[in-house]
């Protein structure tokens, strides 16, 4: 794996693509800096090597040029994260985007406008790409969130640097962090899936029974695989049309001795609401006119059991509908489990959206080895699949 360590950046231009894809609020401010601070290690070394940096990056949806999705909105949050005045051009390619990129001094920063205001950056157009590779003389890919993309500053770019390439700090972290779970991990290994969909996550749990030994399933895709094997779930959410498959799954983890742990009870409610009244039933018991919101004490301890004998940890999912109050209890305690695991020399790697904005809000990221920044990309690697994105770096 090719990083930042195998160059050194002095008098070079480094083309960066970065996920500075943040949140702002109506006053264009950005409410989350995290994508901003994740990929500021690997600024700083190019800059500290006298290097200059070129950023581009997407931000939203657009639909053609949109004021409210320029990048010039994060320029002051970025120099300040930097520490270094970040020059800002009004466009992605073009004279002026040129001139720019020629006169950029070492130490320097520039930012480019929001690539997605070209349609050619998601079509992956290869002349689009060869563009933005004649602005620098390494491309760097720092963007663990869109490497699951073949768009244009992605994938498509790098076959303009055939030997100048390499993955950023934060991207080499991703990667290096998926492969101790699915190729370098240390038994027990666990993984957790919660989450509403069985359908969203057959693939995943398809691919990681070669390289688990336990399986926690929760969340709402609890209750395909409690009816699949006869119980009652009352109003609990449920893929009718993925029983069949539910059941399969346990056969084939039963047949590769994998332990498969569902929950033995839930915390009930007779609506989907935080102030609904509750009790706790058999996950296999639930009345009609009930659903399940969280996991029960029970099957808490059970999963708490299996988590501090585990060695590696992957965590993908709720186990609740932890947006209400009422219903984040068993989100919390296993994140606690979690923590309490990887305190003693476990490996935890935690990602998917539901569940980097549980420990987020929880207090919990600082506890875990490692929270993943990319949802779709985490998942199509834990899936198997090879991201374009981290396939064109390593294609020397």
């Amino acid at each position: 794996m090719k990083t930042l360590n195998d160059i050194n950046f002095k008098g070079k231009k480094a083309v960066i693509r970065v996920d500075f894809n943040v949140p702002l609020d109506e006053d264009f401010k950005v409410t989350d800096t995290n994508r901003i601070e994740a990929a500021s290690a690997t600024i700083k070394k190019i800059l500290t090597d006298a290097g200059s940096v070129i950023l581009m990056s997407h931000l939203g949806r657009p639909k053609g040029r949109e004021e409210k999705y320029s990048l010039k909105h994060i320029v002051d949050t970025t120099s300040e994260i930097l520490g270094v005045k970040v020059k800002f051009v009004e466009d992605s390619i073009g004279s002026e985007v040129e001139e720019a990129a020629k006169n950029l001094q070492p130490g320097e920063v520039l930012m480019l406008e929001n690539l997605r205001f070209y349609k050619e950056e998601e079509a992956g157009d290869k002349d689009f790409a060869k563009k933005l590779a004649s602005l620098g003389d390494v491309y760097v890919n720092d963007a663990f969130g869109t490497a699951h993309r073949a768009h244009a500053s992605t994938t498509i770019i790098a076959d303009y640097f055939p030997e100048d390439k390499v993955f950023g700090e934060l991207l080499a972290k991703e990667i290096d962090s998926l492969d101790k779970v699915l190729k370098n991990s240390e038994k027990p290994v666990t993984a957790v899936l919660g989450g509403s969909k069985v359908s969203s996550k057959i693939t995943v749990i398809e691919n990681i029974l070669d390289k688990v030994d336990h399986l926690i399933i929760g969340g709402g895709m609890t209750f395909t695989f409690i009816k699949a094997q006869g119980g009652k779930i009352g109003d609990s959410i449920c893929e009718d049309d993925k029983q069949e498959l539910a059941l399969e799954i346990l056969e084939k983890a039963k047949a590769k001795n994998v332990q498969v742990h569902l929950p033995v009870d839930v915390v009930a409610a007779d609506a989907f609401k935080n102030d609904a009244k509750t009790q706790v039933v058999d996950v296999d018991k639930i009345p009609d006119g009930w659903q399940g919101l969280d996991a029960g004490p029970k099957s808490l301890e059970n999963f708490k059991e299996v988590i501090l004998k585990s060695k590696t940890i992957l965590w993908n999912g709720p186990l609740g509908v932890f947006e209400m109050e009422n219903f984040a209890k068993g989100t919390i305690e296993l994140g606690n489990f979690i923590a309490e695991a990887t305190e003693k020399g476990a490996f935890s790697l935690v990602g998917g959206g539901d569940s980097v904005a549980a420990v987020k809000q929880f207090g919990l990221e600082p506890k875990m080895s490692y929270v993943s920044t990319g949802g779709g990309a985490m998942l199509e690697m834990l899936e198997g699949k090879t991201l374009p994105g981290i396939a064109a770096i390593q294609n020397a």
